[in-house]
């Protein structure tokens, strides 16, 4: 957050003194272009940083990941995000760590990771029933026996099969 700023503020002061500079050759600009420039820098920066930041967070992830489930949100702070939403969140699963159970092959534990704009990513373990369309996330005290019932938490039934559930068990 704090380089977006320093950023954000050197294409401001960038701008600003490059039309400071211009205005002293030619006398003919007015005043008011100077702040102005310095204000197109740093709102034109802030903006271009609001979009980037998932692109720039997709491609930073290692190869095996799986992004999912990125939300666009429109925010009247922002009203140019009416015209071209924002993506503010997204989920990934680590394809490479999946781990089937050793005697339903269509049940599997997946980390999960949360990313949202401003905040700290999170994590978890969660199972996915890929035959049952259901999952849960991993939780203390929570066990599933030989024959597949867990005990010890709830598994959410999915009415479609999502972009996480299908990351999951996709085969291959």
């Amino acid at each position: 957050m704090a380089l977006e700023l320093i950023g954000s503020l050197v294409a401001a002061a960038t701008l600003g003194l490059l039309l400071w500079a211009l205005r002293r050759r030619f006398t003919g600009l007015p005043k008011w272009s100077v702040p102005l420039a310095a204000a197109v820098g740093l709102i034109g920066t802030t903006v271009w940083l609001e979009y980037d930041w998932f692109n720039r967070v997709r491609a930073e992830l290692p190869p095996g990941f799986a992004v999912v489930n990125a939300e666009a949100t429109s925010n009247p702070l922002r009203p140019w995000t009416f015209l071209a939403p924002i993506t503010t969140s997204f989920t990934a699963l680590d394809r490479d760590k999946l781990a089937h159970h050793p005697a339903i092959p269509s049940m599997v534990t997946a980390p999960v990771y949360g990313f949202a704009r401003w905040k700290n990513p999170k994590s978890g373990l969660m199972i996915f029933d890929c035959a049952g369309n259901r999952r849960t996330p991993v939780v203390e005290g929570m066990q599933i026996d030989e024959a597949g019932t867990l005990s010890g938490g709830a598994w959410l039934v999915l009415e479609t099969v999502d972009e996480l559930q299908e990351a999951a068990c996709q085969e291959g």
